[in-house]
This record gives structure tokens, C-alpha cells and sequence, in this order.
């Protein structure tokens, strides 16, 4: 029987057979132990490599090494899936700035981790990476957030590469995902292209990951464990010996603090020309858009160009200003935006009267996209839809943005909510969206984004006037580090519901005194604590069993290493 680490089998348990993975082989029969009774599927799920890969995520995420290699299988049992790919040359018209990048990839070798700003479409970049890699006769791994920017990339690929491309997402049938796993593990060269949950696919001599916007959000699961595509790849890229390359218009802090090389695609600008409208002169009871907002669109529907109007997205919490004196609500304490409740949903000091003027009312800055579609549409008539419409001017959200397609105008309505939302990583968030935002107007003149706020001398709308985060970027490094806050620290959010008593005496007993425990907070049934240290390797290998342990009493836990909110 041909066994292998990473083969499926079948093993007798409790009077049933059962399908188990294969971690260790050993040549020497140990007392006690059951023969397996046979071997499923074509294919190992996991190398030696790949199984390093899996144990260290477990680690990192507190997570059973069983939760996490069903995310290296295919949902059906393997199928050879070897296919005969053609030979690929490299294209001669490979960009000079990443000209560097495709010589070690055409070589066989392992270019150093990079990542490269740009904006627009990402085939262009991708294109000489990849047949870089094919000409060596190595595979490529593209990870994208959503379904319809993997479906639009496979399609571009496709159509210069063919039968070299296959693509899948989490809500591809089990039959159509297995067939692309199986080519994917057999065939050298093949270039995979999908969501999130192919980060932890074998390839077969694999020679690059691309993944785009690592800092969006569905690059991290939401679910235990909440694994994160762009760390697992950088892990994966070190002990698999492949290049990784990172695209985006804004690099997260986690690359710029690493060993990660950056490269501009293009000289100039990231994004294209941007305004900021300055709103503090408008009476605090003013119109949704400013007077210089409302004549733009009009006049870039006058000329028949397509206009997106982007509204925050659902869950950031809502700024507010003073009817009184016009300025923006912010926390005496943590100068963030304290919502609407009596303590600040920050640093939880009390909520005070406006700390510019004392005045006690307050109004909500920016509505959600259904009234600025109302608002619009007294103007426009139909010419103004929600997202996906097909109306000349569009009103969206954060996930309307891939499906935007090329505008001659972007508008953002309200930049200062997002800027005061009540966690650290609000300005890094910001910038990305905003950049994203912009990222979507063709570049020529009169083309533009416009930001409206009541911040204009904010930093991160400093960055967007400039076209680039690299300054940014840096100021936030210096501040992290400070504050010993990630990438350059170590955080943990651990979530029980109906938590015993005893969980907090256990758990501040497992982290000791050079670990920092804050909490319990209380939200409903649920209590929540946040872990904080320069590095909690050693707390996570001793709270894996101790979470188990919990579980196993019927208890629900969620542990969320690396929270993107705290």
C-alpha cells in the first residue's frame, strides 16, 4: 500500500471506517495501533512542506492542525488531473519595473518577496510574471477577494494562457473545485487563480503567489481559526522556496514592516488626480453633497461619463457634529468618534458635551446609500441607480467597488466617518478605500475623485492629494511601535459565550505577568478578551489544549489571532 504524509485513508475507529489524513510515516510498527484499510483519491493533499505550513497556522490561529487541513483538500475525493501543457516563453514587452521580478522566475529561481503598487487592471502586471514562471515550467497561485474580480481575472488570463489558467471560488460546485484542485496538484504550470480559500492548495512546483489587496477584509476569515491569506502565503513562500508578490494601491503595515521589497508599476501617481472638498464652511444642517460636488456630476453626466458615489459601507460606526458650531463629535479622551452611547466605543470615557463649544446636539455626518440615491435622483431623474444598475451615475458601498468598472468621477460622501471609526486601525483603513475609490476613474483630464470632509488637513487625505501611502504609511510605523500594536506586536481577541466564572482566573494564570489580559467585556451572552504582548507564541501552544478543553464541555469559544478591530 503506497502511503504518503498528505495521502487520505481509511481507518477502522469504533466499529466504523472513517477517513483520516496521513502526518508522519514511520517504517517501524508500533504496538496498539490499527492497520489502515486502504488509500482514497489520486493524490497526497499535502507535501512534507505544505504539512510545516499547516502546524505552524495552528499555532498561530490557537486552532486544531484537523481544522486545517480539510483547507488544503478538494471538497471530493482527488482526481488525476494532469494535463499536457504547451511550452511558454517569456513576453519580450516585460515592464522594466518588474523586469527583475521575471528574470529570477524565467531562471527557476525565487525572486525576494515585493510589493507592487498600482492601480487599474492587475492582468497587465500579472501576464509576464506568470508566463515567467510557466517558461520554467512552474506553477503560480493568484489569490483574489471576491468572486467577481476572480471571475473577471481567469477571463483576462485566459485568454492569453488557456488551458494553463483554471479558476474556482468557495461557491463553485464541489465537482468543479475538485477539477481544479486536481489540475492544479498534477499539472506543472498550471496558473490557479480563486478566493481565499486556495491559499492552502498544493501546486504542483509551485514558483509564485500573487495576491491582490491583502488588506482587504475577505483576505481574513472571519471564522476560527481566522487565518489570514497574506500570512499564510508569506509562510508558505519561505519553506516552499516560491516567489511572492503582493499587489495593491496602499501596502498594509504587516508589509511594509517586513522584509518585502517595494517597487511603484508605474512612474507618477498610484491613483488618479483627487480633490478634497473642504465642508467646514457649510452650516452644519447643509445638503449631503457640497455645491462644488453636485456640479461635478452634473457635469460629467452632461458629457456621458459614468459617475460611482461611494457610501461607507455597513458597520463603521457614524461620525457626528455639533449643530451648534458645525465641528465633528470626537472623545475628550481617545479623539475618536464615541458613537452615540453614554461611554466612547473606544477608550470608554464618559461622552461629553462638544469639546469645541459645549453643545449637547449632535447630527449624524453622511447617510446610508438609500437616502443618498434619493437625494440624487431629485436631481437626476433615473439617470441615478444603486450599484449594477447600469445608470450613468451609481451609489455604492465597499463591495460595489470591484463591479464599478472604469468612471470618469468618483465621489466619496463622507470620508470623516471612516477616519474617526473607534479602532486602531481606522486611518490604514481609510486610505486603502479610499485609494480604491480613486483607483476606479480613468486617468485623462478632468478625470478626478472627489473626497468630501471636514478634515481636509487630515494626513490620510494628505496621501490621497500626493497619489501615494508610502509617507503615511511610515508615520504609522513609528506610531505602532510605540504603542507595541501589530505588525510590530502580538494581539489575541478571545470571544466565549456565556463564559463560567472561572475562564478569567484561567486564563490571566496561562499568559503570567509579562503578558498583558484586558477584559472581560460583556456584550449580551458573550465576554470577550484581548491579549496583548510583543510575542505570544508560547501563550498560543499553551491555550490550544486549554481551548479544547473548554469546547469539549460544550462551551463556544472564538479565538481571533491577528483582530483587524479592537
Amino acid at each position: 500500500m503506497d502511503v504518503q504524509v498528505g495521502s487520505i485513508v481509511r481507518v477502522p475507529l469504533g466499529g466504523r471506517r472513517v477517513r483520516g489524513w496521513v502526518t508522519a510515516v514511520r517504517s517501524e510498527a508500533r504496538e496498539g495501533l490499527k492497520e489502515i484499510i486502504g488509500v482514497s483519491g489520486a493524490h497526497p493533499v499535502f507535501t512534507d512542506e505544505l504539512l510545516q505550513t499547516l502546524r505552524w497556522a495552528a499555532v498561530h490561529y490557537v486552532s486544531p492542525l484537523a481544522a486545517l487541513i480539510p483547507k488544503a483538500a478538494p471538497p471530493n475525493l482527488p482526481k488525476r488531473g494532469a494535463l499536457e501543457l504547451p511550452e511558454l516563453e517569456v513576453p519580450v514587452d516585460v515592464p522594466d519595473s518588474i523586469r527583475g521580478i521575471a528574470g529570477h522566475l524565467a531562471g527557476g529561481g525565487r525572486p525576494p518577496a515585493t510589493f507592487i503598487a498600482g492601480s487599474g487592471s492587475w492582468a497587465r502586471v500579472i501576464e509576464p510574471l506568470v508566463a515567467a514562471a510557466a517558461a520554467s515550467g512552474r506553477g503560480s497561485l493568484i489569490v483574489v477577494p471576491t468572486a467577481h474580480e476572480c471571475a473577471d481575472l481567469a477571463a483576462e488570463l485566459g485568454a492569453v494562457f488557456e488551458k494553463r489558467v483554471v479558476s474556482t471560488t468557495s461557491s463553485a460546485p464541489a465537482a468543479e473545485r475538485t477539477k481544479a484542485w486536481s489540475q492544479a496538484k498534477g499539472s506543472a504550470g498550471t496558473i490557479v487563480v480563486g478566493t481565499p480559500e486556495i491559499a492552502l492548495w498544493p501546486i504542483a512546483d509551485p514558483g509564485l503567489a500573487i495576491v491582490i489587496e491583502a488588506g482587504r477584509r475577505a483576505m481574513k476569515s472571519r471564522q476560527t481559526p481566522t487565518v489570514h491569506v497574506r500570512e499564510l502565503l508569506r509562510r508558505r513562500s519561505v519553506v516552499e522556496r516560491f516567489g511572492l508578490v503582493l499587489l495593491g494601491q496602499v501596502p498594509t503595515l504587516e508589509t511594509a514592516s517586513g522584509s518585502v521589497s517595494m517597487i511603484d508599476f508605474s512612474p507618477g501617481r498610484v491613483w488618479p488626480l483627487v480633490e478634497v472638498i473642504d465642508r467646514n464652511a457649510e452650516p452644519p444642517s447643509g445638503s449631503l453633497l457640497a455645491e462644488a460636488t453636485r456640479a461635478a456630476i452634473a457635469g460629467a453626466v452632461r458629457r456621458g461619463e459614468p459617475v460611482f458615489v461611494f457610501v461607507s459601507r455597513r458597520g463603521y460606526s457614524p461620525a457626528a457634529r455639533c449643530t451648534s458650531c458645525g465641528e465633528l463629535r470626537r472623545c475628550a479622551q481617545c479623539g475618536s468618534s464615541p458613537g452615540q452611547g453614554a461611554t466612547c466605543e473606544r477608550c470608554g470615557a464618559a461622552n461629553v458635551p462638544c469639546i469645541h463649544c459645549g453643545g449637547a446636539s449632535f447630527a449624524p455626518v453622511g447617510a446610508a446609500a438609500g437616502r443618498v440615491l434619493e437625494d440624487l435622483r431629485r436631481t437626476f431623474g433615473d439617470g441615478a441607480g444603486p450599484a449594477g444598475s447600469g445608470a450613468i451615475l451609481q451609489v455604492g458601498t465597499e463591495r460595489d467597488i470591484p463591479n464599478s468598472g472604469t468612471v470618469g468621477l468618483s465621489v466619496v460622501i463622507d470620508a470623516d466617518s471612516m477616519l474617526l471609526r473607534p479602532h486602531y486601525r481606522a486611518e490604514e483603513d481609510t486610505l486603502r478605500i479610499l485609494a480604491r475609490v480613486a483607483a476606479t476613474v480613468r486617468r485623462g483630464r478632468g478625470h478626478r475623485c472627489v473626497v468630501q470632509t471636514r478634515m481636509p488637513d487630515h494626513r490620510v487625505l494628505a496621501a490621497m492629494r500626493h497619489g501615494s501611502g508610502t509617507e503615511a504609511v511610515s508615520d504609522w510605523q513609528v506610531e505602532r511601535d510605540a504603542e507595541q500594536l501589530p505588525p510590530f506586536g502580538e494581539l489575541l481577541a478571545l470571544e466565549i459565550t456565556e463564559a463560567p466564572p472561572s475562564i478569567d482566573e484561567e486564563l490571566r494564570e496561562l499568559a503570567g505577568d509579562d503578558i498583558a489580559v484586558f477584559g472581560p467585556g460583556e456584550s449580551g451572552d458573550r465576554s470577550r478578551w484581548l491579549v496583548q504582548a510583543p510575542d505570544l507564541r508560547q501563550l498560543k501552544i499553551r491555550l490550544r489544549p486549554k481551548v479544547q478543553n473548554w469546547r469539549d464541555k460544550k462551551i463556544k469559544v472564538r479565538v481571533d489571532a491577528d483582530p483587524l478591530d479592537v
